[in-house]
């Protein structure tokens, strides 16, 4: 099984509250809804084929709770692709303290979860996609555990918010898959994880470069 990852950011990396006022007020956040006047159909299209062929989905406690108190709870969710897609297909949960979850199909993954994630991944085909959830794509980046990195990439200057990649953290190199921009100037780009970056041994000398 493929582990794709696929986050909504602004152009500076924040992925907090893309979906309304009201999504994640989390650390006083009072910005959210800053995607949705952007979406285009190009950007909608991609979002139902990532969601609709994906075989199951892997979620942070944070981005759990806000999928289920939406998603979860829709009256018609096979009139939306997205919506069937997340309530007909498992759905993993990586928490420590989350019991009882009642959106159905959810199985909470605690404990030596690497190995639970790598597991996953070897018993099932097809893609375990991973939205939103920062805090646990930056792990499963960090324990190698990620096939692909989807970024889509709103044409937006948010100026505060929780990032995908905080100011400081472990580097890593990326090799381009694919990349596109929407009619409205949303790029969508697809990523290999590729060890780490190479770096200049000295100081390159200006008139050798340009």
């Amino acid at each position: 099984m493929q582990l794709t990852t696929t986050t909504n950011v602004s152009v500076v990396g924040v992925m907090q509250g893309l979906g309304g006022p009201d999504e994640d007020r989390s650390g006083g956040f009072d910005r959210g809804g800053w995607a949705i006047p952007l979406l285009d159909a190009e950007t909608g299209d991609y979002l139902n084929q990532v969601y609709g062929s994906a075989e199951a989905f892997l979620f942070g406690r944070r981005t759990y709770e806000i999928f289920a108190g939406y998603w979860g709870v829709l009256p018609d969710p096979g009139a939306n692709p997205i919506a069937a897609a997340l309530n007909s297909r498992p759905k993993y949960v990586v928490s420590t303290t989350l019991t009882g979850p009642r959106w159905e199909g959810t199985s909470v993954l605690h404990g030596d979860v690497a190995t639970a994630v790598g597991e996953l991944k070897d018993k099932h085909d097809g893609v375990l996609l991973v939205p939103g959830s920062g805090a646990l794509v930056r792990w499963l980046l960090a324990n190698e555990l990620v096939d692909q990195l989807e970024l889509v990439t709103y044409p937006v200057v948010v100026g505060q918010g929780t990032r995908l990649f905080p100011d400081s953290g472990p580097d890593l190199a990326l090799e381009l898959v694919s990349s596109r921009t929407t009619s409205r100037g949303i790029t969508i780009q697809a990523y290999r994880p590729h060890g780490r970056p190479e770096y200049a041994t000295s100081t390159a000398d200006p008139e050798n470069v340009f």
